[in-house]
């Protein structure tokens, strides 16, 4: 019986992960293209809708805004529609929204369209983290999520530079056109590809909100938004850190983003594959060594070669922490997975927002220089939080 056992488990390390899994990685690259190449393009925007730079920079918070609070909201609405019409709907959402956004005659227009890709953004990560882990053996979980989030971080080393130069070249809108064909090849992917899954008896809204509402929970979703906080009161501003500390010239900062770009892709992999190996050793670990490379930054930002191979260790530490972290969610929430999942993207939105917050304020009041060493503390405050934890649940369980 043992050795039988031994055997299964042995054939499910060798299986490859099923090619479904990668309709949600091209899903992913779309969505992740429309996030952040509005960036690259908002005096394109700007000066066609005949708004401020900083009126067209509320594009990108409106859209943050709309994934924190309007995806949990979508995903309780839509928690009795079987999962995988669930994902086709929101990719037809997607592309409509995407579409609005190439015809778009206005700001207020564009405005609301950016709202309603947001609101896919977030129950489509949170629904499809919850497929890709039922679609792999239970000690695979955590791998399936990283090759779904593989298309999110994939979308910021070619999807965003291609999305750029086509918004800079054909117009910003063919920007959106190019995202909403990504779009459409998703929809078929995951038409063709994602079988229909057995849903399980879904949670009320009350029962949902009440597994989203355990204290555990609550702590896990804490050092989700402080670890991206970390994350992002650094790199909102790495541009001038690049340029004005470090002395680099503009257009290497392109480049060197690139590099970090291929980090995040390493990173999101390996992190799964330690997850699954070990779940909350290699969390903790991983915010250990986010911690420590951030703190190191501080003084390597100073030298053009140990800043850029530090910044590639950062960009892979940071995100090598997510597939875990998601599944630990979502393990805490058996009730309602799909809004535990898309409660973490929330959760990381918000600490994007807070972090780059916190940034800001370290620029006026301390000085660029600071700014590593505050996210070391952001991202060591998460760990403090993860290893109370972890520590809590050894001694309950001895």
């Amino acid at each position: 019986m043992e050795l039988s056992q031994r055997l299964t488990q042995k054939r499910a390390a060798k299986e490859p992960f099923p090619i479904s899994i990668l309709s949600l990685t091209v899903g992913a690259f779309a969505i992740g293209m429309t996030e952040f190449v509005i960036m690259g393009l908002l005096p394109n925007v700007a000066t066609d809708l005949h708004v401020s730079i900083s009126a067209a920079g509320q594009l990108i918070t409106m859209y943050a805004l709309g994934v924190a609070i309007g995806a949990p909201i979508l995903t309780m609405l839509t928690q009795q529609i079987p999962q995988k019409r669930l994902l086709c709907l929101l990719m037809i959402l997607f592309i409509v929204g995407n579409v609005i956004s190439v015809f778009a005659p206005s700001y207020a227009v564009l405005m609301g369209a950016r709202v309603i890709t947001a609101l896919t953004h977030g129950t489509f990560f949170g629904v499809g983290a919850v497929i890709a882990s039922n679609l792999v053996p239970p000690n695979k979980r955590a791998g399936a999520v990283s090759i779904m989030m593989a298309g999110l971080t994939i979308a910021n080393i070619i999807g965003v530079p291609l999305g750029t130069f086509i918004g800079q070249n054909m117009g910003w809108r063919a920007s959106f056109g190019a995202i909403a064909i990504m779009g459409v090849i998703a929809l078929a992917g995951i038409l063709i590809f994602i079988p229909k899954i057995k849903q399980e008896q879904t949670a009320s809204i009350v029962q949902q909100l009440a597994a989203l509402a355990r204290p555990k929970l609550l702590v896990f979703l804490l050092i989700c938004a402080l670890g991206n906080a970390g994350l992002f009161a650094v790199f909102t501003y790495i541009t001038p850190l690049l340029t004005q500390v470090t002395g680099f010239a503009e257009h290497s900062v392109t480049w060197i983003l690139v590099l970090f770009g291929c980090g995040v892709t390493l990173g999101n992999i390996v992190g799964g594959k330690l997850a699954d190996w070990k779940l909350m050793p290699a969390i903790l670990g991983l915010y250990v060594s986010i911690s420590v490379i951030l703190a190191i930054l501080t003084f390597t930002i100073h030298s053009p070669i140990a800043a850029v191979v530090t910044i590639f260790l950062w960009g892979a530490g940071s995100f090598a922490v997510m597939p875990g972290l998601q599944v630990r969610i979502m393990s805490l929430a058996k009730a309602a997975p799909a809004l535990a999942s898309t409660s973490s993207h929330s959760a990381g939105n918000l600490g994007n927002a807070v972090g780059a917050f916190i940034g800001g304020w370290v620029i006026t009041h301390l000085s660029l220089n600071a700014l590593p060493w505050v996210g070391a503390v952001l991202v060591g405050l998460a760990l403090t939080l993860g290893l109370a934890t972890y520590m809590s649940e050894r001694k309950t369980a001895n």
